[in-house]
């Protein structure tokens, strides 16, 4: 094991605690109302909202209304609003969203591309942040001119670049690219020479994960299921991690059950985030719960100090576990319009007609700070708890032989404030 690797593995269980997945044991909303029914209700909420001027929150409903009801009359009544609105009518959430992310992608790129080519002037450095950052938000502004996407076909594209930098980082790093072995007379050892190979990786992976999300946004794609595939990836990763250590495995074989556990969640969280129809807002609120039970987890083993390894690992394993069902079991009927859930007519709350939206839609609704979302937020008048997102990153090294190179890495962001 390297240097090196030793080094982000510490970075990466970090990552993993600050978000995980998707419920084990979700429980299906019930089912009061017909699906056409529903959706009369939410086309007529959409036509009072736009009379009134609310055209943020009346595009929420149309577009709800467009992908989750199809079937029904209502439905082709909503698709038809929204292609007779006059351009530029109605905003455009999810666009809005791509081109955040897409933007902070290029001053990505912008700095990762000169380190591949291997330059030393500060200059290409300096005209990779001058130009990436402009030219990703210029590329995504063109793709989606004439479209109009939804938040979940947004996540999809944003998630997929992000979890594919994330996967191409580690299945390099599990392979050893770059990695040398030199032999002198005192024996042989690794020497770590694979910086760039992995930055290349993660670039690769990045944009295949981008190409990968725009397939998908082919088609609707509901918030709650990009967001149950968010979800699910992170959970899985964090499963896979600490299950890998529960069983004392060695070597590399918690980084591959980290990637593939991921993996294996990131199909699953989407599956049943679409299978029981849960919202956005649902799965957060379940995703918090993991959360919370990870972080009392390793609490208690603060407390309790068992003297066994395995110990200390199975807890927060069986808390998180603990803290995803009971969250799931508690929001069982948060998206029933029958028991008020967010977006039901006339239901309190932010996502209700009084504070405008339907399930993950608001009113104030701010699709740019989705796309870093960080772990403690401030938006001038009240607190919230986000979930962070992994950001590719950068960091300076010096080699053997004391010259500065510059290895691959992910940040997350713990607080934001707005004021």
């Amino acid at each position: 094991m390297t240097a090196s690797r030793r080094a982000t593995r510490p970075a990466l269980l970090l990552g993993l605690l600050m978000h995980v997945g998707v419920g084990l044991f979700p429980a299906p909303a019930a089912a009061q109302l017909t699906a056409a029914d529903s959706a009369a209700v939410l086309l007529r909420t959409a036509a009072l909202f736009e009379e009134q001027g609310r055209l943020d929150v009346a595009e929420a409903l149309y577009l709800h209304v467009a992908e989750r009801y199809a079937a029904t009359a209502a439905g082709e009544q909503a698709r038809a609003r929204l292609a007779d609105a006059p351009a530029g009518r109605l905003q455009r959430s999810g666009n809005v969203e791509l081109q955040v992310w897409s933007t902070v992608y290029g001053l990505w790129l912008g700095v990762a591309l000169p380190v591949l080519l291997d330059a030393d002037q500060p200059e290409a450095y300096g005209a990779g942040l001058l130009l990436g950052g402009p030219t990703g938000w210029l590329v995504s502004r063109n793709a989606t001119r004439n479209r109009s996407l939804s938040d979940g076909q947004a996540r999809a594209i944003t998630w997929g670049g992000t979890w594919g930098t994330f996967q191409g980082l580690g299945w390099a790093e599990l392979l050893d690219l770059g990695e040398e072995t030199i032999c002198n007379e005192f024996g042989c050892f690794p020497v770590d020479n694979g910086g760039e190979e992995r930055l290349a990786a993660a670039v690769i992976g990045g944009l295949a994960g981008i190409a990968a999300g725009a397939i998908a946004a082919r088609n609707p794609v509901r918030s709650g299921v990009s967001s149950g595939a968010n979800g699910g990836s992170l959970g899985g990763a964090w499963f896979g991690f600490a299950g890998a250590h529960l069983f004392d495995a060695d070597g590399d074989a918690p980084l591959a059950a980290t990637l593939v556990g991921g993996n294996v969640g990131l199909v699953a969280g989407a599956l049943i985030a679409g299978k029981y129809d849960m919202s956005r807002s649902r799965v957060r609120l379940i995703s918090l719960g993991g959360l919370v039970g990870i972080i009392g987890g390793f609490g208690l083993d603060l407390i309790v100090q068992p003297s066994s390894e395995r110990v200390s690992v199975a807890i927060p394993i069986a808390t998180s576990i603990a803290g995803i069902s009971l969250a799931a079991l508690a929001t069982r009927d948060y998206d029933s319009p029958a028991f008020g859930a967010p977006g039901a007519p006339g239901a309190p709350g932010p996502s209700g007609p009084s504070g405008g939206g339907v399930r993950d839609h608001a009113v104030n609704h701010d699709p740019a700070a989705d796309a870093g979302s960080a772990l403690l937020r401030y938006d001038g008048s009240r607190w919230s708890l986000g979930a962070p997102l992994p950001i590719p990153t950068l960091r300076p090294l010096e080699d053997a032989t004391g010259r500065l190179r510059w290895r691959p890495g992910i940040a997350f962001e713990l607080f934001r404030a707005r004021f």
